[in-house]
């Protein structure tokens, strides 16, 4: 039984010295190359925050796999971002072109700049105007008055 127990933990202390260097999924290497490119462009449909270069999703890899097969048949990168944004509308770009549906993703981020600084000025500008406001002689004298009562008591 000890026997067993030591070969079982050899064996599994020794098996990661079997992972052997991982092999391009194309053997064109300018295949390969072009698809690296292209799939650095495209946004990962799962993660969306990663290329599909990047992502280790099973769904990009099989997207970088589809890139692959579409080069081998002879289409151009162009076709192939177009058969992309057909399928998947241009949110996968990540540089998406500039048209009416896009406004907001281009435009948002400054818009929400402009509200808030102009909520931060009026806020600012509010706050100082009821600070400056100011009591007149005998406001201020009755308040000391109260105020000498409490000190008396």
């Amino acid at each position: 039984m000890r026997t067993l127990c030591l070969f079982l933990l050899l064996f599994l202390v020794a098996s990661p010295l079997y992972a052997g260097e991982a092999k391009p999924n194309s053997e064109n290497p300018i295949i390969e190359a072009r698809m690296l490119g292209l799939s650095k462009d495209l946004r990962c449909v799962v993660c969306q925050n990663e290329s599909l270069a990047g992502s280790q999703a099973p769904l990009a890899a099989d997207l970088r796999q589809e890139i692959r097969n579409m080069m081998e048949a002879g289409m151009s990168d162009h076709q192939i971002v177009e058969f992309f944004v057909e399928r998947y509308g241009d949110f996968v770009l990540y540089n998406p072109p500039l048209k009416p549906i896009t406004y907001m993703l281009w435009f948002g981020p400054a818009i929400l700049f402009v509200l808030g600084f102009i909520a931060v000025f009026l806020t600012l500008r509010k706050r100082r105007a009821t600070a400056a406001v100011s009591l007149s002689s005998e406001d201020h004298h009755r308040a000391t008055e109260l105020l000498d009562d409490g000190e008396r008591k």
